[in-house]
């Protein structure tokens, strides 16, 4: 949301003044390390890191095995410092402050060698007043601590008793006790990221000046009446009202489009002053409301507010308001113990599909408005709808929460807690107090904001008891989470934003946590709540391993970044998957080897000869693997929406961990730092499609389920094909007759015996024969091809080796691949390096002897370049 400050000129005395006047100190600014040998300018938003780099003093950070080179830089305590001149007169404004919107992390401030304050939260906002020590020349400085040094003595000075973990496992090569200071947590190492622990002036910082009063901050809740069935809207507007005496005047609220204007009268006493207005949307007005992509229209209204006060004073705000109402539904359900656990938006139950967001980088002046764009419609192209704003990243800068608004992502928001205890003493509580209400204010405006979440996984991790607390300790620990997320956390959200549900954990059994004291025995129970689900060990063919959950908010498999992303930050010794390289990126404990255990279920591992040509199959197979297991369970918690089978069922939501990558490495995510799209991407597209067919086996009998996201029911026929591995005509073909596909629902379509499949279809046997099935309307197709394999892949009968070529053609900005192959290919991928860019389709089965897919570049490029840079593989060619 993008509020513009309007300031308009106040006539005081004989001659007009501005009514306020702002100077913002972004921009170039000095660095000196800690004994002052380094110094060196640096921008303002940035870090210490990101300085040195432009600077030519460090190489890419995350270039080998920088991380550990370069640990020196977050161990040093940094000082940043700007002279800067006033270019107005300052004697004549009654109030000026020194406003920061986030410092990194740890620091105290000097204005004129005056110690002003001190900043210990990179999540709070910083106001300083610095009336009587501000001149015409100034200079400023913020004396920083090493973030790691600092959250060690925090640490040790906490002697009451441990607050665990001390460390991060070994294998992220870390630094320890992250849960003693207010950071991004995983800016300390996590299992899919780096250590970087920065320094630096991260947000805005400004100097503001006025007279009489000032508006501080503007926020707002659109609530929906159900007894009136009318809008309404609630603003909070907080002053500093510097005149000595009461100052009066009016307030104009006005949204044309829904041809509401009020006025209100309002008197501001001296001192801090919240204005509180409550605006009746006009009843003969159509409010149209905000909907989750594929659900509808994000429609919004602008709205101005003008302030008309005693003196001429006028300041205005503009805002875009949506309007959506939002409820979690935990109630009992026929059949099942427990309760369910779902969003209604806007009266309308929606399963929510899409995945788990993190830090795009850990140099967040390196996040650009560009790259968020670039990720979330990525999300959006993949028909997902919601993201989960994960607790050990930050809460997200104001462009990332409106683009979700723009784009109809929901966002479930975590609060900035993870994987850890915390402290309870009374500064660090009062600390989070004024983040959690600060960052409620920054954010509540936005429609796409479905949840707040206290924190993430740290009910499980106390009630799994992850840290080996002793029986006798842990009343210690049970009250300290229940004074920092629900006497605190919850009660402020509470508080402050009436428009949205609050859980205290991820995940949680919501409702029952709450009967069982906050804390439930069993935080996983499939019954209740969200669960998190990973099991590496077991075939991810098998969908009987896979919770039959009300929510799965994360689940997923590694899988490794492309060679052309891996290869702008290492070198050629570096590229086989046991070298010292591959395991240091490997932040996951025994990650590497787990991933050739599931690709070794089902396919052959690559045997060739060059070793670089090895290296590169591995990274195709673990994305082939990733794409296959994350799209199997996917599918099973699709199918699941609207059933219960043996007490279990009626799972409405699915989470995948991870969206996005913080460097170049091996995770959970889907998206490769940069944003190149990994296979899973791709199968995203099309297992979160709104209508899906899903084939699965269980006891020899294949089942088709039909899964429908829509509003309205919609006709359609299911065809399913048998092709044999050999032939690239089909084999046999099925339709059945017109059916009523129901909406929000998914339905068996489809049943056979294999044997019975198979027989009809003649000369086939498992290993020989692949199922492929579509759903289409008046031979139109309404859903994606869905395959299923009657065999591991590396048992299959009569597949050959496919030599396919590509004929590249633009048409406008978009380039034309067109496709041919001389046999059957499975999981058939389109590479052209690093040209940014994605595919139509992509590590598709090609059954047939041409296709087309296209390009979309994301930079304008040329045939020539994607003739040069395309290389094509499929599975095949790892043999």
């Amino acid at each position: 949301m993008r509020l513009r400050l309007l300031l308009l000129l106040a006539l005081c005395g004989a001659g007009p003044t501005a009514a306020a006047r702002s100077l913002s100190l972004r921009g170039s600014w000095r660095i000196r390390s800690g004994n002052g040998s380094l110094e060196l300018p640096g921008r303002v938003p940035g870090c210490v890191h990101s300085a040195l780099f432009q600077r030519g003093l460090i190489q890419d950070p995350y270039y080998r095995f920088n991380d550990l080179k370069y640990r020196w830089i977050s161990l040093d305590n940094w000082t940043y410092s700007k002279k800067f001149q006033i270019p107005f007169n300052i004697s004549k404004w009654q109030k000026v402050n020194l406003i920061f919107e986030g410092v990194d992390t740890v620091a105290k401030i000097l204005l004129n060698s005056v110690p002003i304050g001190k900043t210990d939260n990179m999540f709070k906002r910083y106001s300083f007043d610095i009336t009587t020590v501000v001149r015409n020349v100034n200079s400023l400085e913020l004396r920083f601590q090493s973030p790691v040094l600092y959250a060690a003595q925090r640490s040790k000075a906490h002697t009451s008793y441990w607050v665990p973990p001390d460390c991060p496992p070994p294998v992220q090569k870390g630094q320890c006790h992250v849960n003693f200071i207010r950071k991004e947590q995983s800016s300390f190492s996590w299992d899919w990221g780096p250590s970087f622990p920065t320094q630096g002036i991260w947000k805005d910082v400004r100097i503001e000046a006025y007279n009489i009063c000032h508006l501080n901050f503007f926020t707002f809740s659109p609530i929906y009446d159900n007894h009136t069935q009318g809008w309404n809207l609630e603003i909070e507007s907080s002053f500093d009202v510097v005149s000595l005496k009461p100052i009066s005047g009016q307030v104009i609220v006005a949204i044309p489009k829904l041809q509401t204007q009020q006025t209100y009268s309002i008197e501001l006493q001296p001192g801090e002053r919240i204005v509180e207005l409550f605006v009746k949307i006009n009843k003969n007005a159509t409010v149209e409301t905000w909907w989750p992509h594929g659900h509808g229209n994000q429609t919004g209204y602008n709205m101005t507010v003008l302030f008309k006060l005693d003196g001429g004073l006028s300041i205005e705000k503009s805002a875009k308001v949506y309007f959506r109402t939002v409820e979690l539904i935990e109630e009992s359900i026929e059949g099942s113990q427990g309760l369910s656990f779902y969003f209604k938006i806007n009266g309308l139950p929606i399963f929510l599909k899409g995945s788990n967001w993190i830090p795009a980088d850990s140099f967040q002046d390196r996040v650009t408005s560009d790259l968020l764009r670039l990720l979330l419609q990525s999300a959006v192209d993949a028909n997902m709808n919601t993201l989960r704003v994960w607790g050990g990243g930050i809460y997200e800068q104001d462009e990332f929460y409106r683009l979700c608004d723009e784009l109809g992502i929901m966002v479930w928001q975590d609060f900035m807690f993870a994987c850890a205890l915390y402290p309870t003493d009374q500064g660090f509580l009062d600390s989070v107090r004024t983040e959690v209400a600060h960052q409620i204010r920054r954010l509540k405006s936005h429609p796409s904001i479905i949840i707040w979440g206290g924190n993430n996984e740290n009910e499980a991790a106390l009630m799994m008891n992850w840290f080996n607390i002793h029986t006798s300790e842990l009343h210690t620990y049970i009250n300290d989470y229940v004074v920092l997320y629900v006497k605190n956390i919850r009660q402020i959200v509470l508080a402050r934003d009436k428009t949205r549900p609050f859980i205290t954990s991820s995940p949680t059994n919501g409702a029952e946590s709450i009967e069982e004291g906050w804390l439930s025995a069993n935080p996983y129970d499939e019954n209740f709540g969200d669960v998190h689900f990973y099991d590496y060990s077991n075939d991810c063919w098998n969908w009987k391993i896979f919770p039959k959950a009300r929510f799965v908010s994360e689940y997923g498999y590694q899988s490794w970044p492309s060679f052309s992303t891996l290869e702008k930050v290492s070198s050629k010794k570096d590229w086989s998957y046991n070298s010292e390289f591959s395991l240091h990126r490997q932040h996951h404990a025994g990650g590497n080897n787990e991933m050739l255990l599931q690709i070794g279920f089902h396919f052959k591992l690559p045997k060739n000869t060059d070793p670089l040509q090895t290296f590169k199959d591995t990274i195709y197979l673990t994305q082939v693997m990733q794409a296959q297991c994350v799209k199997i369970e996917t599918e099973f918690y699709r199918r699941s929406r609207s059933e219960i089978v043996d007490g279990k069922g009626h799972t409405m939501g699915a989470l995948y961990w991870q969206l996005n990558d913080i460097w170049q490495a091996p995770s959970w995510a889907s998206l490769e730092y940069g944003g190149k799209w990994k296979m899973l991407h791709y199968f995203a597209r099309h297992f979160f499609a709104p209508l899906l067919p899903v084939g699965f086996e269980d006891q020899d009998a294949f089942f088709i389920y039909g899964v429908s996201d829509l509003h309205s029911d919609c006709k359609a026929t299911l065809t399913v094909r048998v092709h044999m591995w050999s032939s690239l005509e089909p084999l046999c073909s099925s339709e059945t007759e017109r059916f009523v596909m129901e909406a929000g629902k998914a339905v068996l379509l489809y049943k056979e015996q294999v044997p019975a499949l198979l027989g009809r279809c003649g000369n086939c046997t498992r290993q020989s024969c692949v199922v492929s099935f579509y759903l289409s309307t008046d031979n139109q197709l309404v859903s994606p091809t869905n395959h299923h394999f009657l065999s591991s892949l590396n048992e299959t009968v009569g597949l050959q080796k496919a030599h396919i070529t590509a004929n590249i053609t633009q048409q406008g900005d978009t380039f034309v691949f067109d496709l041919e192959t001389s046999a059957v290919a499975p999981f058939v991928w389109l590479d052209v390096g690093s040209i940014p860019g994605r595919f139509s389709d992509n590590g598709f089965l090609m059954t047939e002897k041409t296709r087309t897919i296209l390009f979309y570049p994301w930079k304008p490029t040329s045939k020539s370049e994607l003739e040069q840079s395309f290389h094509v593989t499929s599975l095949t060619d790892t043999y």
